[in-house]
């Protein structure tokens, strides 16, 4: 009885420890699947990535002062770089500029192995286009577990398709008509210069067509002043990077002195200023984006970083969402330039004076003076003394095409046009610092509205007439709609749904 009951406890206490062990192996297969679920949204490598590209772009505007359509560049290709890496090991999608890249077996379409690829990609354009922030992105590369240094082009492996898909980039962009290298023709070794040989029909203090577009001074911050040249006003020789041509949607003309229209929308510039409310303010200050800078295409990748946030982004979809909205952001300023040179179209600072000369009106005086009254030809816009207005033609919006496309391609991309996001401000800080009013809160409920928000901002601030608005508008959203359909075929889905 004593020998049965022993056995007895002994095979119940097997079952107990086997029992524990079932549980506890099943609890570390628990956990670990919980540890190993995919990043989302501000821990996903690729939202990092545009992290980085953010910060890079703010320096770059500080070292060279806002350049925009440098800029959409830069973006453009960093985060095409980062597509094409992440196509090989995609089951469907293709890349843009990668060739004689085998697409990597289904085994190898790893979480791990897109993150190294799409490291490297970044890694690559970021030092090429941002390079004087190198050690910032190598840094990054450390962080992430990396090795920098690995300059490997071995198209089997992760780390090769990633420099391999950036340097393809390069290559493939280096005589793009950018004049990224000061190579072109007549350059004389400048980057950027300006190989067209654009001379303004007007000059800062003669006004011959009042139709055409004037450089104006601006404060150099140390008591004198200087009138800056029109930036890079060849930007329409740049090769597209999905449209086919620069002028494929090119609006039809502005309108002209002595008509009613211009007429009419040089009266609501000055009423639109003359009645600027707080939140008009505020609008105007946070799409016009003040210090550290990164112009229109780095605030439209913020944007799309706060959709990543709001719907818990994959690796995937970060890198798809970017590529698409860079694409329409580079491309959009390329057509908006094309528009802009061909017309050579004067702003409102110009067109206000020739309205309105001797004639009294209700105005901003300039920091710490507030609305006044004042002539006519004393106008000026909403903005700092050292930077009074954009220099290069007006027509159309450079905001409103790049706000109308990205607009559009964030709708087309998740859906849907809800966006839900707000940000609190103090009207007046980065235009009259001395004058300021109490904060206020900008709420950005769609995408469209905020394209629109932008677009309209322009208008208030005195930068834009309705026209260049409501024409960059149009021509963002049809940029955006073709290369909607150029980024489904990429990535091998259809447009049924659009």
């Amino acid at each position: 009885m004593k020998l049965k009951l022993q056995q007895a406890i002994l095979i119940l206490s097997l079952f107990v420890c086997i029992t524990n062990c079932k549980n506890e192996k099943k609890g570390t297969m628990a956990n670990s699947m919980v540890k190993t679920e995919e990043p989302k949204g501000k821990d996903n490598v690729a939202f990092q990535w545009a992290f980085m590209a953010l910060e890079g772009t703010a320096n770059d505007t500080d070292k060279f002062k806002p350049r925009p359509t440098v800029t959409s560049r830069f973006l453009g290709l960093i985060f095409t770089s980062m597509f094409d890496a992440w196509t090989r090991f995609d089951a469907k999608a293709v890349p843009l500029y990668l060739k004689d890249v085998e697409r990597q077996p289904e085994n190898k379409h790893t979480l791990k192995n897109k993150e190294i690829a799409v490291s490297y990609a970044a890694y690559r354009a970021l030092c090429e286009y941002y390079y004087s922030d190198s050690t910032l992105f190598k840094n990054k590369m450390l962080a992430l577990g990396l090795d920098p240094d690995n300059t490997s082009l071995d198209p089997t492996t992760p780390e090769g398709i990633g420099n391999l898909a950036a340097k393809s980039v390069i290559d493939a962009r280096r005589h793009d008509g950018s004049n990224q290298y000061g190579d072109v023709e007549g350059s004389m070794g400048k980057p950027y210069f300006d190989y067209t040989g654009y001379t303004p029909v007007n000059d800062a203090d003669n006004m011959v067509d009042i139709n055409r577009w004037q450089p104006k001074y601006f404060s150099d911050g140390q008591g004198g002043k200087f009138a800056p040249g029109c930036l890079t006003p060849y930007w329409q020789k740049v090769k597209p990077l999905l449209l086919e041509t620069a002028d494929q949607f090119r609006p039809g003309p502005p309108p002209m002195i002595g008509s009613e229209q211009l007429k009419q929308e040089v009266k609501e510039v000055i009423e639109l200023q003359a009645n600027l409310t707080p939140e008009n303010k505020a609008l105007v200050e946070f799409m016009r984006d003040g210090p550290k800078s990164v112009q229109q295409a780095g605030h439209w990748l913020k944007f799309a970083q706060d959709v990543s946030l709001r719907d818990n982004h994959t690796l995937d979809e970060d890198v798809k969402m970017y590529f698409l909205i860079e694409s329409v952001a580079m491309d959009g300023f390329i057509a908006c330039w094309d528009s802009k040179m061909h017309y050579d179209f004067a702003r409102p600072y110009a067109l206000v004076h020739k309205y309105y000369q001797d004639q009294v009106i209700e105005a901003w005086g300039g920091p710490d003076k507030g609305m006044m009254k004042m002539k006519g030809q004393e106008w000026r816009p909403y903005s700092p003394d050292t930077f009074l207005c954009p220099p290069f033609p007006s027509y159309v919006s450079g905001h409103s095409t790049i706000s109308g496309g990205c607009a559009e391609a964030l709708k087309l991309f998740t859906g849907d046009d809800t966006f839900g996001v707000s940000v609190e401000l103090v009207p007046g800080a980065l235009t009259e610092p001395n004058n300021v009013d109490d904060p206020v809160v900008l709420e950005f409920p769609t995408f469209t509205q905020t394209g629109e928000m932008a677009g309209i901002s322009r208008v208030m601030g005195g930068y834009h007439i309705q026209a260049d608005n409501i024409e960059g508008l149009n021509l963002g959203r049809h940029v955006a709609r073709y290369n909607y359909k150029k980024y489904l075929e990429l990535i091998g889905e259809s447009d049924e749904n659009m």
